[in-house]
């Protein structure tokens, strides 16, 4: 029996279409990679070149860049005891701080600024080094020479000492009475480091940075003298010093080289002192300047009509009447008088004085009386006509 074979099921085939759009939904992400601006400059890492490789104080070179974060703050500075490769030997104590530039990127993360030629305090080998200031660090050297500026070889390399924090961080210091007024407030950071390299770390420098609130830290150089050998552990007090006026919660990070190796919370209370002051202050001067415009305005007003003061004429004092006649004051003064003598005559005196006192006295309240006219008792009575 012959079997006949029968009709065959047709084979799918892809179309050419969808061959096309998968290949292209493949390729779209190389697309958008290849054609985003700056994605190279983004990904590689930051660059610097120079106008000229060698230059005298008193020059100007132009120092440019690429790869760096976009919009980031670039501080630019002539070091020198600095290769590339080492880079910058005891940290900016050996560049010129004083003649560095600032600098901000552009979108793509690229610059160019002139840069004064100065003579660093290290001698050469000598480099142009830019850092970034806020944000996250960054940096690169490119080698320079400045012409006749000593050079010398650099010092031995440490070895592969590696510093790491033993014990927790604390803050030492108290704040003084200058800081409840607006004193920058100062404490120590103290930490126990020790090395676990193979090689001895000789006055290692540490970076301090302060934050406030969401802001990026503020980074400060500190070295310290001394030397942490190999195994061995060292106390380290390093000063941290706020600017004028601050208060709130601050957060203290230490760094070593890369590698951050502590944080360290730190409250600041309010300068009160501050605040009285201008509380003071906007009390104080109103009332001053209130009395004073009182006493101009009561010093300059005019005067009603008829206020203006008279003189009255001033009383005549009569002569003040002896209290003794000579007979008395003889006899009170008499050497040869006893002391009831004497007794009776300031008696009498005294009677004398008190009799001219109201007569002076009656005088005064009765003006129409004269001494000639007052009645008195000793003086004959007037007869009439019919009287014996």
């Amino acid at each position: 029996m012959t079997r006949h074979p029968g009709p065959r099921a047709p084979r799918r085939t892809a179309s050419p279409v969808l061959l096309f759009l998968a290949a292209l939904l493949a390729l779209l992400p190389a697309l958008s990679v290849l054609t985003a601006p700056g994605a190279r400059a983004a990904d590689g890492d930051p660059a610097v070149s120079l106008s000229k490789k060698e230059a005298g104080k008193g020059g100007e070179i132009t120092v440019s860049g690429s790869g760096w974060r976009a919009e980031a703050l670039l501080m630019l500075l002539i070091c020198g005891q600095s290769t590339p490769e080492r880079g910058v030997v005891g940290g900016t104590n050996s560049c010129a701080n004083a003649d560095g530039r600032a600098v901000t990127t552009d979108k793509k993360g690229a610059f160019s600024k002139k840069l004064p030629v100065t003579e660093p305090p290290k001698p050469c080998p000598c480099v142009v080094h830019v850092a970034t200031v806020t944000g996250e660090q960054a940096l690169a050297d490119a080698v320079f020479t400045v012409a006749g500026h000593p050079t010398a070889d650099l010092p031995e390399q440490t070895g592969d000492g590696k510093l790491a924090v033993l014990a927790t961080t604390r803050l030492e210091g108290d704040s003084s009475l200058l800081t409840w007024f607006g004193a920058p407030p100062a404490r120590r950071l103290v930490f126990t480091v020790g090395n676990l390299g193979s090689a001895p770390v000789k006055d290692p420098v540490f970076e301090i940075g302060t934050a406030h609130g969401v802001y990026a830290p503020q980074w400060e150089e500190r070295q310290w003298r001394g030397t942490v050998a190999p195994g061995a552990k060292a106390q380290i007090k390093l000063p941290v010093e706020l600017s004028a006026g601050a208060h709130g919660d601050y957060q203290v990070s230490l760094r070593y080289g890369e590698k951050a190796l502590a944080e360290q919370p730190w409250g600041v209370g309010r300068p009160w002192g501050v605040t009285l002051f201008w509380v003071l202050l906007c009390l104080v001067v109103p009332a001053a300047v209130f009395r004073i415009g009182m006493a101009v305005v009561d010093k300059v007003r005019p005067r009603p009509a008829g206020s203006h003061r008279t003189r009255t004429p001033a009383t005549r004092r009569r002569p003040k009447r002896r209290g003794s006649t000579g007979a008395g004051r003889d006899a009170t003064t008499a050497p040869g008088a006893t002391t009831e003598e004497t007794a009776n005559a300031a008696a009498t005196t005294e009677a004398t004085t008190n009799a001219a006192t109201t007569t002076d006295a009656t005088t005064a309240v009765l003006p129409w009386f004269t001494p000639d006219s007052a009645p008195s008792e000793n003086r004959p009575r007037p007869t009439t006509k019919g009287q014996a």
